[in-house]
């Protein structure tokens, strides 16, 4: 099939002087009809309004020498660079250079949690913003400066508004992201900090993406670069990284089992395609795998409609303290249910308690101190392994997104000193 024109405007940027540089990447192909288009700001597809994602010219030059060129690269997510949408010359350039995070063998928490096969945690809160929001925003910079664009833009649950700040201010561009006016005030100030404009947005996260996704059509959006919307296929390249890193640090090997938290369910879709790159590529040896999705219950679309037996999300209003996840019309909950009833995997949810308790239990166990998205993947993981549902023989691999210093509130009303004593 011909590689069709773009054609775009809205949030567009001079990109006049011919084909763009992003390494590997070939084309943007349609995930519904699979149409064809050249590297560009667009995000939909022009015929069927399909979600867009970038499409590859994978290596060739065997699985051993690309695993040799990795080891060789930097000790962040540009190690992966011919793997992804960037320029070869990519570590070179100024940014904030994200990734190659712990795998913390748990040995701890699968003892309480009864898991004998082995439990790792991912645990993504070393990044440079203390979530794993500064791979994909990494990503999107390269994109943003291919395409021309000087002002970087997102609508956000807290996380990505601080990583945009950092990864802009790092760049050189200029950033203007968007928020619920009630996120926690922890990533408010970190949002805030790296000089950007910070706009609060009356609503809820759905509400703030609405808004986000009309600007880039009007004037004012003109020469933007929103990351999650006119350069969400890019951006979403970014979480393929994670897997990378875990079948690496496991000594190229695909964990049997892992499970991710949702809020739009781009990471869980990626992680699954990089995946399956890896077994393409001959770099991992081909054998089943399952995946899992987290969901808090007060924002827990895709749980319910995998539960239900659906193929449709019905969208929801979200009521939870996990407030990164609470993206109530997720863009990818189709695609996660796919791939958890493809992999034999499941989509499961906790309460805000739940969440709570899991956050300690993680801490009490680990030393690791998660955000409230990384309690509802601990506390989904315990309540999988209660139902018979996750396999405890099996190695498993849990994905912890933030730091908890995000999300004190959470569990500042129960957590203090365990006593008071006079310095006698």
């Amino acid at each position: 099939m011909a590689v069709q024109t773009v054609h775009n405007n809205a949030g567009s940027a001079d990109n006049s002087s011919g084909p763009v540089d992003l390494g590997p990447a070939a084309a943007l192909s349609c995930r519904e009809c699979g149409e064809r288009f050249e590297l560009g700001p667009i995000f939909a597809c022009a015929s069927c309004f399909g979600p867009l994602e970038v499409a590859y010219n994978l290596p060739t030059s065997g699985p051993e020498d690309l695993k040799k060129r990795i080891a060789a690269g930097p000790n962040n997510i540009w190690r992966y660079a011919p793997l992804l949408p960037v320029p070869a010359d990519v570590a070179s350039k100024p940014n904030i250079n994200p990734g190659f995070t712990k795998l913390v063998k748990a040995d701890n928490l699968a003892r309480e949690l009864g898991i004998t096969g082995g439990l790792h945690v991912k645990d993504d809160s070393g990044n440079p913003t203390h979530s794993f929001k500064d791979r994909v925003v990494a990503i999107a910079v390269e994109a943003a400066r291919a395409f021309g664009f000087t002002t970087l833009s997102c609508s956000s649950t807290g996380n990505l508004a601080g990583a945009v700040g950092a990864a802009a201010a790092r760049a050189g561009l200029r950033s203007c992201v968007f928020i619920p006016h009630d996120l926690e005030q922890g990533k408010v100030v970190m949002a805030a900090v790296y000089g950007g404009e910070l706009v609060g947005i009356e609503g809820n996260y759905d509400d703030v993406n609405r808004f986000c996704s009309e600007l880039i059509g009007d004037p004012l959006g003109e020469g933007w670069g929103f990351v999650n919307v006119n350069l969400r296929p890019y951006y979403g390249e970014g979480s393929k990284t994670l897997a990378y890193e875990i079948c690496e640090q496991l000594g190229w090997e695909l964990p049997d089992q892992i499970v991710i938290p949702i809020a739009s369910g781009s990471q869980l879709t990626k992680i699954d395609k990089a995946l399956q790159e890896l077994i393409k590529l001959g770099m991992v040896e081909d054998k089943p795998y399952k995946i899992f999705g987290a969901q808090a219950e007060g924002c827990s679309p895709v749980s319910t409609a995998f539960k239900a037996g659906l193929d449709v999300v019905r969208p929801q209003k979200p009521d939870t303290i996990a407030k990164s996840l609470a993206i109530g019309n997720p863009a990818d909950g189709p695609y996660v249910l796919d791939i958890a009833r493809r992999t034999g995997g499941a989509v499961e949810d906790v309460n805000d308690a739940q969440i709570v308790d899991a956050i300690k239990l993680l801490a009490r166990t680990e030393g690791i101190f998660a955000e409230t998205a990384g309690g509802v993947t601990v506390g989904v993981t315990k309540k999988l392994i209660e139902a018979g549902t996750l396999d405890p023989t099996l190695s498993t691999v849990i994905l912890n997104t933030g730091d908890g210093l995000k999300t004190l509130d959470a569990v500042a009303p129960t957590t203090g000193p365990t006593a008071t004593i006079p310095p006698s």
